[in-house]
């Protein structure tokens, strides 16, 4: 089910009729959650002409004068990641050839962001790439929510905004008034994640798996650190993807005589057989966002899905503001 965000932002629905500097544009891949965050601006979305060719190659024409315009183009560059982002570079390219005075790339997901360090000789940093290209094809500016890793906002040589899906799945929580809650990192690479969280859950005891990973999309699970018997475990990561990890986790949290396993996650990556993993009766609920679309075969009973359109909209604007966006996660 999707369910609008509970995030608590400020003042009354934003109206930018008066103002016609603004401009939002939604690729292929999400156009759903552009269209919202276009409804909490107060705005439609900018028309656009996109087709592909015979020989598969992409045709986009903007269809407004954007000249002189502060464009946002909406794009997360999830699967099939190659044609969504050279889909994004083609949009960039336009709009800087259309004068537009700034551009910004909007990616509530970051594709390549795994590949954010070379781990083995003759290997590419992919993430480094994709960001020299968003860099070359025009960008002015980047707005990305929850980074696999935080140090890909170095990568940008131009100012780029970081923003967090966890405010909408923390006050979901919230709402479920859940008792004797621990909130528990997968892994040791997500401990500052997992802690930043719990601290939001009424500074929410914490526990880590400890884990070694033996191959790519492959996890092993070895043992918990910290008390999980008789509590509600809420497992956090960025990202489920396989949903090895967060399966094999929760598997041993039921051992280690967790009460109930939640899941939350920002990003619905869902490679199979993530949905088989994640239904197979292991989750009390799986929370993710909507920051990727999830098609209707993929969803299951214990899966919810909540909107990130209104902070995404609070955040643009902010942004054309020229406000704080920090302090939405204070």
């Amino acid at each position: 089910m999707l369910r609008s965000a509970t995030l608590k932002l400020q003042p009354a629905p934003i109206a930018v009729a008066d103002n016609n500097r603004l401009r939002l544009f939604s690729g292929s891949a999400n156009v759903p959650l552009a269209q919202e965050v276009a409804r909490y601006l107060g705005m439609d979305l900018g028309p656009m002409i996109r087709k592909r060719f015979a020989d598969g190659e992409l045709y986009i024409q903007i269809q407004e004068s954007i000249r002189g315009c502060d464009v946002y183009l909406l794009q997360p560059t999830c699967n099939p990641v190659n044609d969504h982002f050279m889909e994004l570079a083609i949009m960039i390219d336009a709009c800087r050839r259309a004068s537009a005075r700034q551009i910004t790339a909007v990616l509530p997901y970051y594709g390549y962001a795994r590949a954010d360090r070379k781990t083995a000789g003759r290997e590419s940093i992919t993430a480094k790439l994709v960001a020299n290209l968003i860099a070359e094809a025009g960008a002015s500016r980047v707005l990305a929510m929850d980074l696999h890793s935080a140090q890909i906002q170095g990568y940008f040589d131009i100012p780029f905004d970081h923003v967090y899906g966890s405010p909408v799945i923390i006050d979901y929580l919230a709402s479920k008034q859940l008792h004797d809650i621990v909130v528990v990192s997968p892994d040791v690479g997500g401990v500052a994640r997992a802690r930043a969280f719990a601290k939001k859950l009424n500074d929410a005891p914490l526990a880590i798996i400890d884990k070694r990973r033996q191959a790519h999309n492959v996890a092993e699970v070895l043992n918990v650190i910290g008390d999980v018997a008789g509590k509600t475990a809420v497992l956090v990561d960025d990202m489920i993807d396989t949903g090895g990890t967060i399966s094999e986790g929760a598997r041993l949290l039921r051992q280690e005589g967790a009460r109930q396993v939640y899941a939350c996650a920002t990003h619905a990556v869902f490679s199979p057989p993530a949905i088989e993993r994640l239904s197979s009766g292991l989750f009390e609920e799986v929370i993710v966002t909507n920051t990727i679309p999830i098609p209707q075969e993929a969803r299951f009973q214990q899966l919810t899905v909540l909107c990130v359109a209104n902070l995404l909209g609070e955040t643009i604007w902010r942004i054309h503001e020229d406000s704080s966006v920090s302090s939405m996660f204070r």
